[in-house]
């Protein structure tokens, strides 16, 4: 499926009525793209989970030994899922990586749809908020061609760290067979 089809599955879903929509998938699959080619289209709510890696007084080797322990599942819960429960407007913190802390927040309107994109958005120790998830799958070669042009300054740390966990993550928690689609 290319990146036109993926955008028109999404969106024929939200035109369909599915309020909540959750994509994991491996690091640049295109999760950020897929969810930005929606908004383009249609008004939706997009709650990044880049937003909820962990502060530095949570990342402890304790922490960072679970899978898919390096983002802040406790955070999401309380400031995300509680905000969709709530059937009401909400704002959640946003976390920043270059600064390594809260900068600033993300209001999420319940008038609007909502996506949830990110590696570990199916984490398990979430609760079930979404309607319908999609996992994002890459080839290894291609998934390295696009991150040394994204970043390249960082190719080396996804190689030797984010992507290593992020597979642990994957495969502990068999993440692509909890998708209701694989793109």
């Amino acid at each position: 499926m290319d990146r036109n089809e993926r955008k028109e599955r999404i969106i024929d879903l939200i035109k369909k009525g599915v309020s909540v929509i959750a994509i994991d998938g491996r690091c640049a699959s295109g999760k950020s793209t897929l969810a930005e080619d929606v908004s383009k289209e249609i008004d939706v709510n997009i709650i990044k989970m880049d937003d909820f890696f962990l502060p530095l007084s949570l990342r402890t080797p304790e922490r960072f030994s679970l899978p898919g322990g390096n983002v802040h599942y406790e955070r999401f819960n309380e400031e995300v899922i509680n905000g969709l429960k709530s059937g009401k407007d909400f704002s959640y913190r946003v976390f920043s990586c270059s600064k390594m802390d809260y900068d600033g927040e993300k209001k999420i309107l319940s008038s609007l749809p909502t996506i949830v994109e990110g590696s570990y958005a199916l984490h398990p120790l979430l609760p079930v908020y979404w309607e319908r998830a999609f996992f994002l799958d890459v080839d290894k070669e291609e998934q390295i061609i696009r991150l040394s042009k994204r970043c390249p300054e960082k190719l080396e740390a996804f190689k030797n760290r984010w992507i290593p966990l992020e597979e642990e993550y994957f495969s502990y928690y068999s993440i692509p067979a909890k998708a209701d689609e694989i793109l």
